[in-house]
């Protein structure tokens, strides 16, 4: 079960490296996210000389996402360090992708991150709108 799991994270990943492209951002999937490194990775990094993302994947089928800090920490790190904007992209089942600046993301009591589909739907930005395409922001 694990595995099928994986897969569906990095087809999730996948297709929003393919949206990166599609707006003229070079995309990849960071080979060694999640874990797999003792250096902070997150899971796409992407720019296009202008605007530079590092942006750390969420998918869910429920209406919650909760998020370990210690991730979202090694996300902000890696994104201070390559001048990059930091993002948790989060995919629930029939949205599309939105994301959200870790700062406006709620925290639970142990410090780690939760994100729920409805505020996810009302705070989160759309990729138009971090990519650049659409200057509109949502206040």
């Amino acid at each position: 079960m694990g595995v099928n799991l994986a897969k569906k994270g990095s087809a999730e990943e996948r297709d929003l490296v393919h949206k990166l492209w599609d707006r003229n951002f070079a995309a990849m999937r960071a080979p060694a996210s999640g874990g797999a490194t003792k250096v902070p990775l997150p899971d796409v990094i992407a720019g296009n000389g202008k605007i530079y993302l590092a942006i750390e994947v969420k998918t869910t089928t429920k209406d919650k996402i909760y998020i370990d800090f210690p991730q979202i920490d090694a996300l902000c790190e890696f994104a201070n360090i390559f001048g990059a904007i930091p993002y948790i992209g989060v995919k629930f089942k029939y949205t599309k992708w939105l994301f959200l600046s870790p700062e406006n993301t709620e925290r639970t009591k142990s410090n780690n991150y939760k994100i729920e589909k409805n505020f996810a739907l009302e705070k989160g930005l759309e990729i138009d709108e971090i990519t650049g395409i659409d200057r509109q922001m949502k206040f």
